[in-house]
């Protein structure tokens, strides 16, 4: 099988379903985390959309032939972009979503991330002031082992670079 030819171009928002998808089908620390979720849009409201909606202008996808395959998503201001997404990102999604009920060790995938929509973790590593932008990317299987990743991150950091940005901090699951 040969390389199947793609292209990075910015996210749009008619992409908003299948960024969404990606970041459900590599929401299980790489892995499909589709059987995890019973609301498949839930992962992708707290990583992919505020990236989307506020900063949109770092928001890229990898296209291939079959469709949207992959995403780079940037923040120039990691400080900012969490005071955005607490203010102008969570409220509706906290008016759509009740926070769960009950015991936290009884609740499902999706409940906890409703339970984050209500009660968000946000990390600010030591080093954000002279790394204060950061980086999400994901691909799915079928873009993997090929060399985009490096050529998104690339892509993205030229960006941020243009922007301004001093340095980039990148969180890793551990189990990715």
């Amino acid at each position: 099988m040969g390389d199947v030819p793609t292209r990075i171009r910015p996210c749009e928002p008619r992409d908003e379903k299948a960024v969404y998808e990606v970041c459900l089908k590599t929401g299980d620390g790489g892995n499909d985390a589709t059987h995890l979720y019973s609301d498949p849009q839930a992962l992708g409201h707290i990583f992919v959309g505020p990236y989307m909606r506020l900063e949109p202008e770092l928001a890229f996808v990898l296209e291939d032939n079959l469709g949207v395959c992959g995403y780079v998503l940037g923040a120039l201001d990691s400080a900012r972009f969490y005071t955005a997404f607490l203010e102008q990102w969570l409220p509706a999604l906290r008016l759509k979503y009740a926070p769960p009920a009950g015991d936290p060790a009884q609740w499902t995938a999706t409940e906890k991330i409703y339970h984050q929509c209500h009660h968000p973790e946000i990390h600010y590593p030591e080093s954000i002031h002279d790394y204060p932008s950061h980086i999400h990317i994901d691909l799915l299987p079928r873009a993997q082992g090929r060399g985009h990743g490096t050529r998104m991150v690339d892509w993205m950091l030229e960006r941020l670079c243009r922007f301004g940005s001093p340095g980039v901090h990148l969180g890793v699951d551990v189990r990715n």
